[in-house]
Parts: C-alpha cells; structure tokens; sequence
C-alpha cells in the first residue's frame, strides 16, 4: 500500500473514531431543543423548543414531569470533586517527587499506588461498604465515598507528575542549593513554577474523575446522593429531554474548565520560558 492510500486509511479512521466519540453529543444536544412538555426523547423534533432549559431552573409552568434532582446533588459533587483533586493532587506531586530517588521496596510501593486505578470500582465500593457497615461507620459522600475518591484519582495525578519528573533537569535545584537555599524553599521557588503545568494536569485528571465517578460512589456514598446518582436514578422512572439539556450544560462547564485549564497551562508555559531565558542571561 502507497503513502497515499496509507494517509486515506488513517483519514477514514479518524473520521470514524470522532463521529463515533462526538455522534451522541450531538444527538443530546439536538433532543434538548425538543418542544414541551409533550415532546420526548424521540425524533423527529415535533417543534423547536428551549423549554427543557427553562424547566431547569424552574422557569416553566407546573407539569407533570417534576424537575431534576440536581441542584444539592451538584454541590457535592462539585464539593467532592474539589476535595479530591486537592487532597490527590498533593498526594501525587509528594509521592513522585519521593520516586525521584530509588529506595528499597519502590516496585512494590508503586504497583500498590497504581493498584486503586486497576481494581474495578464497584467491587472497591462495595467493599467499602462491608467495612464501613461491619466497623459501624456511616458512609457519607464527605467520608466514605471521599476516601474512595482519593483512592482512584491519586494514581492518575501519581502518573503524571512521575512523567514530569522524569524529565525534570535537577541541575536547577542543585545549582540552588549550592548557594545555600534551603531544600524546601528551593521547591517553592523553583521546583514547583517548572512543574506546574503537570500540577494543573493533575488536577484537571482529578477533578473530572472525581465529578463523574458512579460506581464508587453508589456504594459509599449513603443517602446523600451524587449528580451521577441523581441523574441515573431519574432515568430509571423515566427518560424526558430536561436530561439532555442539563447534559448540554455539563459539557459546556467541561469546556470551560478546559478553557480554564489551557488559560492557566500557557500563562505557567510563558512563565517557565521567562525564567529559563533568565538563566541564561
């Protein structure tokens, strides 16, 4: 096979592989736009319509369909989520930058960080709660599910900041500590604006995990449900477009966070070039 039908081959792939990735994206956004609150989940649109937005922040008339259980379920899962990203981000900047240097037993200690990303969830929730049920703890989503959280997030934030590290040049720290700075002020001042950009990596990793999580949460999380919960127990009545629009939402905040993230990544990536072109002068 030429280049030509090799480049076409792949071109085919893509194509396939996004419509694939994007096709249902863009099928919910089309049924949120259905007419209510006699339109349903179903094609062809019977009428353009922007109700099922409206219905989400309650701006519609009494119907039927009773609104989304979201708006408490957002917060803990928004709550949740930012715990988890800081308390695993922490964890996995502390734990690669301890794998910096070989100690005894470092095999042994990495394959058991990376072991909470491996185990399936719905086993490690269900675990969670014998333990919690035998010892007499109550799951709540602030303990139980949040414990679980970390457990699963913190090796992804593990694995990237170890790849950061390992390209790290430790010449920049020696040569700080040469002139006397102090290990942990040489961390604050110039270990961590150069690793920053996988900080921010670990974080987002963290985050979106954390804010998605279902089968680790449906076990630990108690009677206080998450937004996955919340949204899947809804689906199990019945199925209506307000499900869609909100899923709309929720993409566009991932956008945003990922706007966010870009924004913060190239201000760090402009910082660390200022600070390379200083030494240099």
């Amino acid at each position: 096979m030429n280049a030509s039908g090799i480049k076409l081959g792949l071109g085919v792939y893509t194509t396939l592989f996004l419509v694939f990735l994007y096709g249902p994206l863009v099928v919910l956004a089309i049924l949120s736009f259905q007419t209510g609150p006699e339109g349903g989940p179903q094609f062809p649109i019977i009428e353009w319509s922007t109700y099922w937005y409206k219905h989400l922040f309650g701006l519609t008339p009494p119907s039927r369909i009773a609104p989304l259980p979201i708006e408490q379920a957002l917060v803990r899962s928004l709550a949740l989520a930012a715990m988890t990203m800081v308390v695993s981000t922490v964890l996995g900047v502390a734990a690669a930058q301890a794998f910096r240097q070989k100690f005894r037993g470092s095999g042994i200690v990495f394959y058991l960080i990376v072991l909470g990303m491996m185990v399936p969830g719905v086993l490690v929730g269900l675990g969670m709660a014998l333990v919690a049920n035998t010892l007499g703890i109550d799951r709540h989503w602030w303990g139980t599910a949040f414990v679980l959280h970390v457990v699963y997030t913190f090796p992804f934030a593990f694995l990237v900041m170890l790849a950061i590290f390992n390209r790290f040049d430790p010449s920049v720290e020696e040569a700080a500590w040469s002139l006397g700075v102090t290990p942990a002020r040489t961390f604050r001042k110039i270990t961590f604006p150069l690793i920053f950009p996988g900080v921010l990596s670990a974080m987002l990793f963290a985050f979106t995990l954390s804010y998605d999580e279902f089968s680790r949460t449906l076990f630990a999380s108690g009677r206080d449900l998450t937004l996955p919960l919340a949204i899947y127990g809804t689906f199990s009545v019945e199925v209506h477009p307000n499900v869609f629009a909100f899923g709309v939402l929720t993409t566009l905040f991932s956008f945003a966070l990922l706007g966010t993230y870009a924004l913060l990544m190239g201000l760090s990536v402009r910082r660390a070039r200022r600070m390379a072109i200083q030494e240099e002068a």
